[in-house]
């Protein structure tokens, strides 16, 4: 077990001279998928951040020639939930081990009778329904907004999709494209709301895609989901309410097969090393001149601003 202060990580990581060629890919596991049993020579950091200490240990490995790391978002006991996860502190944390893409497999419920509990959806659009959420890394002094028309990398999608396409056991499905409901919880849906959401024109519903999705794209990482549904909400009558037992058994399900699409797919990234918008997503959204920011806050966001400013040191 490795523990690292923010200060020593940034030390480690050079932005300014970063290459796609040493990117490692993100995979943020979301309600019953803990761990990844394939990562070989897997390793565990305890990284202290600017924003606190992130849901978990990052566990470092390998898939194939593929380095990875994973977080369990909800921590490997599910002990944080949805409003508490430390969203900066895990996004800050995976930039500053090299992480440039990210995987974020997601339990969901379908709003649309076409995509059945066990489906599989590949969003490429959001509804923030959320208000208690940190949204961005900038604030206390410096400003920036970058772009979010597309918030889903169309170019990591595509791959998480094709690749998804290859498993799923026949009888179940991808669907390409859709969008992803982001509500507050701990509570599921009231069938009022459900049914709202579902008149916007809404796939599926969840809980954390849409905060960790804004917060990668300021630290210029391609982020892309892949919604696993469990339930049909509330909404369909015609099928029991959601409940908290249905929801396990079909994680389970849906969790086994997600670990092996999340596999290949690294695989996939690893051939490719697909260069996206997000790469550079600050480089137009900077808005704060560098000479007026305060040092702590500059300290903060150096690990994301330097390509632009250059390293920050302090006079």
């Amino acid at each position: 077990m490795i523990k690292q202060h923010f200060s020593n990580s940034m030390k480690n990581n050079e932005p300014s001279t970063f290459s796609l060629e040493k990117a490692r890919l993100g995979v943020l596991g979301g309600s019953g998928l803990y761990s990844i049993d394939s990562i070989e020579e897997v390793k565990e950091i305890h990284l202290d951040t600017p924003y606190g200490k992130p849901s978990d240990a990052l566990r470092i490995g390998k898939l194939g020639k593929m380095e990875v790391v994973f977080l369990a978002r909800h921590g490997r006991n599910h002990t944080i939930q949805p409003t508490d996860i430390p969203y900066q502190a895990n996004i800050w944390a995976l930039r500053s081990l090299g992480v440039r893409w990210i995987l974020s497999p997601s339990a969901v419920g379908s709003l649309q009778e076409q995509i059945r509990p066990l489906d599989m959806v590949i969003p490429d659009q959001f509804i923030d329904r959320t208000h208690q959420r940190p949204l961005t890394f900038f604030s206390e002094g410096v400003v920036a907004h970058v772009t979010m028309a597309d918030p889903f990398c169309p170019i990591l999608s595509k791959v998480l999709a094709e690749e998804a396409e290859k498993i799923i056991p026949e009888g179940r499905q991808i669907h390409r494209g859709g969008t992803y409901l982001a509500m507050e919880g701990p509570a599921f849906s009231t069938r009022a709301e459900s049914e709202l959401y579902r008149s916007w024109g809404c796939s599926v519903i969840g809980m954390t895609n849409h905060t960790e999705a804004r917060l990668a794209r300021e630290a210029e990482i391609a982020y892309a989901s892949l919604s696993m549904a469990t339930d049909y909400d509330c909404w369909n009558q015609n099928h029991e309410n959601v409940t908290v037992e249905m929801v396990i058994e079909n994680l389970k399900a849906n969790a086994f097969i997600g670990k092996k699409i999340v596999a290949a797919t690294a695989l996939k990234i690893d051939q490719l090393r697909p260069r996206s918008a997000a790469h550079s997503a600050l480089k137009s959204g900077l808005l704060t001149n560098k000479d007026i920011v305060p040092d702590l806050t500059r300290e903060k966001i150096d690990i994301f601003t330097s390509p632009y400013w250059g390293l920050f040191s302090k006079s």
